[in-house]
């Protein structure tokens, strides 16, 4: 067991704001709790209403992208066997991967932006966890009703109709979890010919694992765990709290305001019943998909869902109350009436990701798809020609990175009066290696030293902007240039 105060983790300034403020003390919390049902009731409001749209939006882009078709390709691969990603028009390979790590970065930084700014947006609204398990609760509303319906039919007995119910909405859930599964796994494996060999049961026995887990990853993950996984598993819920100050807008309930609770007729006003507007309803609680009781102050478990937002406005709206006891605000603007979203640590965040940014995109604009790598044939370091010049050999890997067939020419730099060998037109298919066996002579009496820099250039004949430099080492006998 640990106390923890009321409204979760807080600092201590926020512990003495929120004490102030007429919150909660101190309570017992065990580290981990036993799983009681939540029984969600639905809301309805503005804030709902965004969510549904965004998510959406989410979950009709993750399904519909890996069907959509490029250049006789499917527009979004990650072909894990090749090591290839294919987006659109571009073709990433290993040796791009700063590209990867340079996305996470900026990821990383504008997660951290817009939670200090308003908190969970990503939790609320655009997390995956909270996509997939909000289709979840719409499919177990619409098999089992609303939340008195739920808790009636689960404390009833086990009857013709309870069963048709519960095996409606577990069959529901786990065709989603099918098709949600199958579009993870089509991202790995070409998604139209998995899903013809899936009905003809022709699938291999990798893709069948891989089927296996992830559909059945997502339906006890959304169905049964929900939130489970916010609370014990995620560890954004953890740390989140680092990134909060009191400037940073997010879900609040106003106890000035709200304080003294209790229930009153609605035509006696909070003046005449000596109570705040707060009539102790508990629809903030019943909408919470985790919960919690949001006028307890700010809690982790919060997912910054605004279920608790819409349903309150509702109730003052019924009473004929203004909207807003609980509203986006931040610590500040409760204590003291005005707040400062603008901030050294936003803009600071802001000024890193738009720099990031610019700089991604220049490079991503700048990238050449073409790779050069030089092996120099180090069996037999050099050889003399027949005309008695020094000859060296190496084989040239040129890669195509390019979703386009090119024909490249081979030259070579650094060394005065060299001579090349090479084909004069090397053609290399799209996303193909080719090995290009090269020779380099050179007379002599031009070599100063025993060891040389040469440098090899590559580019394409059809797209002068398509050329790489590799560098080499020329090899000669040791008594030239002495």
């Amino acid at each position: 067991m640990t106390t923890l105060p009321a409204g979760g983790i807080t600092t201590h300034a926020r512990r003495s704001s929120l004490a102030a403020a007429g919150a909660a003390p101190a309570r017992e919390v065990p580290l981990y709790a036993k799983r009681e049902n939540i029984y969600q009731r639905e809301a309805h409001g503005p804030w709902q209403r965004l969510r549904a749209v965004t998510l959406f939006i989410l979950a009709g882009f993750y399904l519909v992208l890996p069907w959509l078709t490029w250049e006789g390709r499917q527009a979004v691969w990650f072909d894990l066997p090749r090591r290839k990603f294919y987006l659109f028009d571009l073709t990433f390979w290993p040796q791009d991967f700063i590209f990867l790590s340079w996305l996470l970065i900026i990821a990383a930084l504008g997660l951290f932006f817009f939670t200090a700014l308003a908190g969970r947006l990503w939790c609320g609204y655009a997390c995956p966890q909270t996509v997939w398990t909000k289709v979840f609760m719409w499919i177990e509303w619409i098999a089992e009703g609303d939340r008195n319906q739920r808790i009636r039919l689960d404390r009833g007995p086990w009857t013709g109709a309870k069963i048709a119910r519960k095996s409606a909405k577990h069959a529901l859930w786990l065709g989603v979890a099918i098709v949600v599964g199958t579009t993870f796994v089509g991202y790995f494996v070409p998604i139209r010919g998995l899903v013809a060999r899936m009905a003809t049961f022709d699938v291999t026995t990798t893709e069948t694992v891989a089927l296996a887990f992830f559909t059945l990853a997502l339906y006890f993950d959304a169905g049964w765990m929900r939130e489970q996984i916010c609370t014990y598993v995620c560890p954004y819920a953890r740390f989140q709290g680092a990134m909060f100050d009191t400037a940073t807008l997010t879900i609040f309930y106003d106890p000035a305001r709200g304080e003294p609770r209790g229930h009153r007729a609605r035509s006696v006003t909070p003046a005449e019943a000596g109570l705040g507007d707060c009539i102790d309803c508990g629809l903030c609680v019943h909408v919470c998909p985790t919960g919690i009781d949001i006028r307890n102050g700010t809690q982790y478990e919060c997912i910054g869902c605004a279920a608790c937002i819409d349903a309150c406005d509702e109730i003052m709206a019924e009473m004929h109350y203004s909207k807003g006891l609980v509203r986006y605000a931040t610590e500040e603007s409760l204590r003291t009436g005005t707040t400062r979203i603008l901030r050294p640590r936003l803009v600071a965040y802001g000024a890193v990701i738009a720099g990031m940014v610019t700089l991604f995109g220049y490079a991503l604009s700048q990238r050449v798809p073409l790779q050069l790598d030089v092996l120099r044939d180090r069996a037999r370091l050099y050889r003399y020609t027949p005309d008695g010049k020094v000859e060296n050999t190496y084989m040239l890997k040129i890669m195509n990175m390019d979703q386009h067939p090119h024909a490249y020419r081979i030259t070579t730099e650094a060394i005065a009066a060299a001579s090349l060998a090479a084909p004069e037109e090397i053609r290399v298919g799209a996303d193909e290696i080719v090995d290009v066996p090269v020779r380099v002579q050179v007379p002599p009496d031009q070599l100063p030293r025993p060891s040389l820099p040469v440098v090899f250039h590559v580019e394409s004949k059809d797209d002068p902007r398509i050329g790489v430099r590799e560098d080499s080492r020329f090899i000669a006998p040791s008594m030239v240039g002495r």
